[in-house]
């Protein structure tokens, strides 16, 4: 995410500044809930305060709405669990809002401090109503209590949240909340009805006490930090953002757990609706990952993407739960569990074994049982009157009962469905002339998809297309027609030497189990015979090398949130996944930028996993000239803190777009000629502009390529320091003690 700071107004200063704008409602104002109400209005007549009838019901909403679209489209609603009945009344009174049903009984107030006293009410052109005191001040307002939505020049603030609703005609409160914790941004489902947060499935990655999302007026939303900083969310764009002038704007936290930005074209004829510009996350079916609860769809249901949307399906010999609901789960159409067809003397009898491919229900084994054939895993399930689903693979047999979360769509994955009694193998098992291929233990581990050698020649037009070549391998572009027509990146090692095979080993344990938006996401492998090679996402963009030296030079603002992108994947390596990994072969030749210039980290084929409780870990010499630690040399075991002296070599490469060791001979080496400006005092001949932030960050890489590794910082601290959040103290001067002569037996 794009990290910057800027001078801004506050919402509240904004808000006040539209204030005279509004048109005042007294106190005694009342609605009622019928089909003749009368909204009260903003004074352009964009939005409405007042009640809205639901869809074939005798019900109302107390609501606040876009009044110019047909559909007259909600952003706010005051009683969602507890719709009113015609005739229900709302005043707006000294002490706030009040909604009373017909009898009078109280269904919902808004509530002001005891001590102060309301004078009017106002309907602001913002799309916010607010209860304003005597002495002008907001005592409540609709943008400080939001429901589902946020709209341009509002703010989320801590303590605030977000929740979905229920349906897309249901507005009860539902299965997503968005919220902060400690300064991260997080989206989590709940345990509905109540309002328990399963984990996250999206997280802004910010730690700033005091952050709030804010929806500035050019439709731009973000997070701003405590300090002033600037944080971009990693938006997924769908549409072009059209002009803030000729639409409206609205972000909603869906039903569905998609948080979207959405426009809207002024003046509609009725013929519009609303587009999507961005949304969050990349993919909810896969995002939603919990051993609790039902997932993106609801139990036993099958989720797959459209548009950034989940769509939910249920399997076959499954029906919706609520015929009105598809995200409401599935359930069987026959009987399941003990006591069921007893009488029955061949279970096998009973069922009939229906395919699906590339689908997945990761969790809720009971069973393990190995060694076991898969006859033998099929029979136990068939016999075992709680098995619903088995899985079988490398010898082992995992057992599940229903009800089981989401499904999601995995390459690496296929289903068998028996009606009536739910078995499913996920593994499908390939099979030659001459019998069976083995199921890899790396598949069993990490679930990528294993790709046959002619697949792969297929999909890449016989290796036709070359988009990269390395010591060890060749990089071929290719299309899986199977997929949408999803292009790829094909490595394929060009020699099968014992090295060769321990570098494709190394990458499938490595990446396979990763997961993270500033890594290159790894889908599948092939190791068939002498043939290894290995299937990525293919990146549009190119290399961080090639970008660099682009003509014209990149903008800053490019460059400093790539920067950015890339510690925060080394961060992930190092210190969020189930086992630490070092990269060893951080240079930007191997940061990849995806459609959106998103940096992403890639060729894992120099990782060393480290142990449990493991920090260092002993290694024969490897990485590429200019990029490689002192430490390598000295015999003595590595750290995470290689990558981070690597790292800090790039980071001085991205700031002065120019290679650490170039080819020219007249050229001196970056890091020395840096280290010699700053030492110097002529920081001026390193920076182009912004000299305050920069000069912070030159000092970051600085600490970086310290020869001494206990001085270097952590990953995690670098990333702190960069994003402000911690002060950069002044680096020791740098004292290169190897010569770039060291290197000459390392690959270039």
């Amino acid at each position: 995410m794009e990290v910057h700071k800027l001078l801004f107004l506050s919402p509240l200063f904004l808000l006040q500044s539209l204030f005279a704008a509004s048109e005042n409602i007294t106190l005694s104002s009342s609605l009622f809930a019928n089909d003749n109400s009368t909204p009260w209005l903003s004074p352009s007549g964009d939005f409405a305060f007042g009640f809205q009838k639901l869809k074939n019901t005798n019900l109302f909403l107390l609501a606040i709405w876009f009044d110019r679209i047909p559909d007259k489209t909600i952003v706010w609603r005051a009683n969602g669990d507890n719709q009113a009945r015609q005739g229900s009344k709302l005043k707006i009174t000294a002490k706030g809002l009040v909604l009373s049903d017909p009898s009078g009984q109280q269904i919902w107030t808004s509530g002001i401090n005891q001590t102060s006293a309301a004078s009017y009410g106002a309907m602001l052109d913002t799309g916010n109503f607010v209860i304003v005191g005597s002495n002008s001040d907001h005592l409540w307002e609709s943008f400080k209590n939001p429901t589902d939505t946020i709209l341009p020049s509002q703010t989320l603030e801590p303590g605030t949240a977000l929740f979905s609703s229920l349906s897309e005609t249901n507005f009860s409160r539902g299965r997503f909340h968005l919220y902060f914790s400690n300064g991260d941004l997080q989206l989590s489902p709940l345990a509905w009805p109540t309002v328990f947060q399963y984990n996250p499935y999206f997280s802004s990655g910010t730690s700033a006490n005091g952050s709030q999302l804010v929806f500035n007026e050019s439709s731009n939303i973000y997070l701003l930090q405590s300090n002033g900083t600037i944080v971009e969310l990693p938006w997924q764009s769908q549409n072009a953002a059209p002009s803030v002038a000729g639409n409206y704007y609205r972000a909603t936290l869906d039903y569905n757990g998609v948080f979207t930005r959405y426009a809207y074209p002024r003046g509609s004829d009725g013929e519009q609706s609303w587009s999507i510009v961005q949304y969050i996350p990349e993919n909810i079916c896969s995002a939603i990952f919990n051993d609790l609860g039902s997932g993106a769809c609801g139990y036993n249901s099958y989720c797959s993407l459209s548009n950034g949307r989940p769509n939910c399906t249920c399997p076959i010999g499954y029906s919706l739960m609520d015929q009105n609901n598809p995200f409401g789960g599935c359930k069987p159409k026959f009987p399941l569990g003990c006591g069921v067809d007893e009488a029955s003397e061949n279970l096998e009898e009973l069922h009939e074994l229906q395919e699906l491919k590339n689908v997945n229900w990761p969790l809720g084994d009971y069973e393990r049982l190995q060694p076991y054939s898969e006859e033998q895993c099929r029979t136990s399930c068939l016999q075992d009157c709680m098995c619903n689903v088995a899985i079988f693979g490398n010898s082992i047999c995992w057992k599940k009962r229903v009800p089981l979360g989401s499904l999601s769509s995995s390459l690496a994955l296929n289903a068998f469905l028996l009606i009536i009694v739910t078995l499913i193998f996920l593994l499908k098992q390939k099979w030659k002339p001459n019998g069976r291929v083995e199921v890899s233990s790396v598949l069993l581990e990490t679930n990528l998809y294993v790709f046959t050698y002619k697949e792969l020649e297929e999909a890449t037009n016989n290796f036709k297309e070359q988009v990269g070549k390395g010591s060890s391998a060749i990089v071929y572009k290719g299309i899986l027609n199977f997929a949408e027509n999803k292009a790829i990146a094909v490595k394929k090692l060009d020699k099968l030497s014992h090295e060769a095979d321990k570098e494709f080993r190394n990458q499938l344990k490595a990446i396979g189990k990763t997961c993270h938006k500033n890594l290159v996401r790894l889908l599948g492998f092939c190791e068939e015979g002498a043939h290894r090679l290995l299937v990525y996402e293919f990146m549009t963009n190119g290399t961080l090398a090639n970008f660099l030296l682009g003509v014209p030079k990149p903008g800053w603002n490019i460059r400093a949130k790539i920067a950015l992108e890339i510690a925060r994947g080394l961060v992930y390596l190092h210190e969020e996944c189930e086992v630490p990994i070092i990269h060893c072969g951080i240079k930007p030749e191997n940061i990849l930028l995806d459609e959106l210039f998103t940096a992403r980290i890639s060729d894992f084929g120099l990782v060393k996993l480290l142990l449990t409780n493991q920090s260092r870990t002993m290694t024969n010499i490897r990485g590429t000239r200019g990029y490689v630690a002192p430490e390598w040399f000295g015999n003595v075991p590595i750290t995470a803190k290689v990558d981070a002296y690597s790292f800090g070599v790039m980071l001085l490469e991205i700031i002065c777009c120019r290679k650490n060791v170039s080819k020219l001979e007249n050229e001196e080496i970056l890091t020395n000629w840096v280290s010699d400006c700053f030492v110097e005092g002529r920081i001026a001949d390193v920076i182009e502009f912004d000299k305050e932030r920069v000069t912070g960050w030159v000092k970051v890489a600085m600490w970086c390529i310290q020869e001494n590794p206990s001085k270097r910082p952590s990953m995690k601290m670098a990333l702190q320091m960069l994003e402000g959040l911690v002060e950069v103290a002044l680096p020791p001067i740098c004292i290169f003690s190897h010569s770039y002569s060291d290197f000459d037996s390392l690959p270039s």
